[in-house]
């Protein structure tokens, strides 16, 4: 009995990367008031619960901006000593938690308010950053291969077609790793995280008031995957699998695909412009003009 105990205890064991995006895009203002603090109130108690589930769990933050995306937490070695104490009756890992990302959020939201503003956050570049924290506490043996990994996504910028290859290249890691990528918009559908959750067996939801973001992170994206198995959950949504081009970065359905690289266009071109690779033309299809056929005179 012992056994099976830890045996389960084990398969409960589980690695979350929450990814918050923090861009100060025209979807994070509802009716006048930005709705990044409420999304991080949600991300720090999703994370405290998470921690709570078992001790052995294991959780890291990472925020993304326009121009950077950096880690939340776990604090960096050289800033441990900076944590400050908790208040009475609250737990030191919880407390450590919020101070950190709090801290961090302003640091990283104070570096990138410059004049110029990008529009799309760097989603697929903090998805790169959680695969690569993963991969290296498995390489550390700090959690061991088969404890399963999340991502967890929170965002409100919808697509980015400009990032295409960024996130096809995140998926298929994530597939071949065995990590879930799960996705969490609010009001604003995206293909990308749709197709990622779909390769990768995560799940996405798309909610459309803020203040439901905690009930659903607790009630979705808290349990496992063998706990999902036994759960009523929502129903998954058609996935849009189109492809962007390389040429305008739009998202199409019908378009040309190079046969080198496999680059996708929504314009024929003669001449690829990622592999510069020249296509030959095939002879043009002759017109072959229909005889007329000859009337007999007509007799008298």
């Amino acid at each position: 009995m012992s056994e099976n105990a830890a045996d389960v205890e084990e398969e409960r064991e589980s690695l979350v990367v929450a990814i918050i995006d923090l861009n100060p895009s025209p979807q994070m203002i509802k009716d006048g008031e930005c709705i990044v603090p409420k999304c991080l109130d949600a991300l720090i108690a999703f994370s405290c619960s998470h921690v709570m589930l078992n001790p052995f769990n294991k959780l890291a933050i990472i925020g993304c901006h326009t121009r950077q995306s950096a880690f939340l937490y776990p604090l960096p070695s050289s800033s441990e000593s900076e944590e400050t104490r908790p208040s009475d009756g609250q737990y030191e890992l919880f407390a450590n938690i919020k101070n950190a990302v709090h801290t961090n959020v302003k640091k990283l939201v104070l570096q990138n308010n410059e004049e110029e503003i990008y529009t799309e956050s760097l989603v697929a570049g903090a998805m790169t950053m959680a695969l690569c924290y993963i991969h290296r506490l498995r390489k550390q043996q700090i959690i061991e291969k088969k404890i399963q990994a999340r991502i967890l996504i929170v965002s409100a910028s919808g697509d980015s077609a400009s990032q295409y290859m960024n996130f096809m290249n995140v998926f298929f890691t994530s597939q071949k790793e065995g990590v879930l990528v799960d996705a969490c918009v609010i009001e604003k559908d995206s293909g990308l995280l749709q197709q990622g959750c779909d390769i990768t067996g995560g799940m996405y939801l798309k909610i459309q008031n803020v203040s439901a973001l905690l009930q659903y992170l607790l009630w979705i994206f808290l349990p496992n995957v063998e706990t999902r198995k036994k759960m009523i959950l929502p129903t998954r949504v058609h996935v849009d699998y189109r492809a962007a081009c390389f040429c305008h970065r739009n998202l199409i359905e019908i378009g040309y695909v190079c046969s080198v690289c496999l680059s996708i266009f929504c314009t024929f071109s003669p001449i690829c412009s990622t592999c510069q690779t020249a296509f030959k033309l095939g002879p043009l299809p002759t017109i072959i003009a229909k005889k007329r056929k000859r009337q007999a005179p007509l007799r008298q």
